[in-house]
């Protein structure tokens, strides 16, 4: 607001005395005062900087202030499976973690968000219940080649498949022939096909999942399923210029192939998800569902490469892939891991677990802003969200990231209190957050539904 002197009074002004400021080649770091005006960063100025405003709010010495988190692949599960989880409780996890975005998975819920009306009764479900942001991914499954145009219309992120069985019946996947027609379709829509890349035929040759041993485990979903699907998905770009991302990328034996097709300039982009990055096959213990997802978590020096491949740039994201279920689809009892449901629920640690392995090793909180603000935002087009620079929302974490907590599962957010997480230390608290410039809390749905082409 402008007074009759001229001078401009701002809603909020933040003061931080450290900051990740700036996105692509202008990041930078230090003290800071933010301006904030209708919902959106007005000025960035030094940390005494004199201005007019409705607000004053000065962070902590050992707060860094943060770009809100920006998690692409949630699945929310309502409507349908809403026992598994849902808006309210979903939203209200990422919040607390540090995340003021996230774009909905198009299943496990049902309807599917295969067509336009499928979305819309997503929509509705979601109205009223969301703690902060949220967009959606639709579907591409056999038969529903003619909905993609009307849904990139209604405003989906981009369409996500998979190469092998969902693992529910109303999302089968598409074939390597349905994959390259699909493909060529979003590339005549300028939209992003996001990819599920294990093969069928891989899995099939390799030894049944069954019991508890992790081991035999991870030998049902081997490196060789990755390898191949990505393959596949290299393939069809190649042959069709559509663009591709493949999710939750497990298996670092697939990282020459993707390095080779972006050395090509294939239009590729990779993410990977915490529990990767945090945990190794060989201290997952027999028994435990609550690590069990597709691809599966593999060993200590996989996990070293992906680390590897986020330092090159060769994996461009790091997203939760949180996917809860029911207590009892984990199966807790008997441990049997090729029957538990896959899928690990960390949307509310997702921040704060690849921030504790990536001080450990050396990696600053810059890196963590790009792979989890900056770049997924820039993956879906939420030029508004991301980063902390003049004309983007307000979405603001007060971040301390040298608070130590201990995940114990009852303490969060998501429905159903299960997690991988359980025991585990973590660095990196989200104190306070702001979404567009107003405190955001688990006590008021302000959150706003993102529509791809708007702001």
């Amino acid at each position: 607001m402008t007074g009759d002197t001229g001078v401009v009074t701002y809603d909020l002004v933040l003061r931080a005395h450290d900051s990740v400021l700036g996105s692509g080649d202008d990041v930078r770091t230090g003290p800071v005062s933010v301006a904030v005006l209708d919902g959106r960063i007005a000025q960035l100025g030094p940390f005494d900087a004199d201005w007019d405003a409705t607000e004053f709010i000065e962070l902590g010495p050992d707060e860094v202030l943060l770009p809100g988190g920006v998690d692409t692949h949630v699945h929310v599960n309502e409507p349908g499976r809403t026992d598994w989880e849902g808006f309210t409780t979903a939203t209200r996890a990422a919040l607390t973690g540090g995340t003021t975005s996230i774009i909905d998975m198009p299943l496990n819920s049902l309807p599917s968000t295969v067509t336009v009306d499928a979305l819309r009764t997503k929509q509705d479900a979601a109205s009223g219940q969301c703690y902060v942001d949220v967009g959606f991914w639709g579907g591409a499954i056999p038969g529903n080649l003619d909905d993609l145009e009307k849904l990139d219309s209604a405003g989906v992120f981009g369409f996500k498949c998979f190469l092998v069985d969902s693992g529910v019946p109303e999302f089968p996947p598409l074939s390597t022939a349905e994959f390259n027609t699909y493909l060529a379709r979003t590339a005549e829509l300028g939209a992003l096909m996001i990819v599920h890349a294990e093969d069928g035929e891989e899995l099939a040759k390799a030894p049944a999942a069954h019991g508890p041993r992790y081991t035999d485990f991870t030998a049902s979903r081997p490196d060789a399923s990755e390898i191949t699907a990505i393959r596949t998905v290299i393939d069809a770009v190649r042959a069709t210029g559509g663009r591709a991302h493949i999710l939750h990328l497990s298996s670092a034996a697939a990282l020459p192939d993707i390095r080779a097709a972006k050395a090509e300039g294939l239009p590729i982009t990779v993410e990977t998800c915490p529990h990767y990055l945090t945990f190794a096959a060989e201290t997952i213990r027999d028994g435990s569902t609550a690590h069990k997802c597709c691809p599966p978590i593999r060993s200590d020096a996989n996990r070293d490469a992906l680390w590897e491949a986020l330092r090159d740039g060769t994996i461009d994201i790091v997203v939760s892939d949180h996917s809860p279920c029911t207590v009892d689809l984990k199966l807790v009892e008997s441990g049997d891991l090729g029957a538990a449901w896959g899928g690990v629920a960390s949307v509310q640690l997702a921040l704060a677990a690849v921030w504790t392995e990536a001080r450990r090793r050396g990696f600053a909180l810059t890196d963590v802003v790009r792979w989890m603000s900056t770049s997924p935002a820039a993956l879906v087009g939420l030029c508004g969200k991301g980063a902390i620079e003049v004309g983007r929302d307000a979405d603001l974490v007060a971040w301390a990231p040298s608070q130590t907590y201990t995940v114990h599962a009852a303490d969060l957010q998501h429905k159903n209190k299960l997690t991988a997480y359980e025991g585990v230390p973590l660095s990196g608290v989200a104190r306070r957050v702001w979404l567009r410039g107003v405190p955001a809390t688990i006590e008021r749905p302000d959150g706003q539904f993102l529509i791809r082409g708007e702001r």
